[in-house]
């Protein structure tokens, strides 16, 4: 349920961002325990925008704020 509450609210972060911006959740099977965000882009090359990967404990360091994924994304397609 945490993850899919996370991934919820920063999947709406992201489209309240960036309305025209498709966002897919777990297009494949995801890793155990993991929670990481990418942007796909159109020439195929993938950029992780955020990995929760490594940290923690607290667990609650896992998952990203929002708002840093929206910025990370901004900085991406800059």
């Amino acid at each position: 349920r945490v993850f899919g509450r996370n991934a919820a609210a920063v999947s709406e972060a992201l489209r309240g961002a960036m309305a025209h911006l498709p966002v897919d959740i777990n297009p494949r099977q995801p890793r155990r325990n993991s929670f990481e965000v990418s942007l796909v882009k159109e020439d195929g090359s993938t950029v992780e925008l955020w990995s929760g990967i490594g940290k923690g404990p607290p667990r609650r360091l896992k998952f990203p704020q929002p708002e840093a994924v929206v910025e990370a994304l901004k900085s991406s397609l800059a």
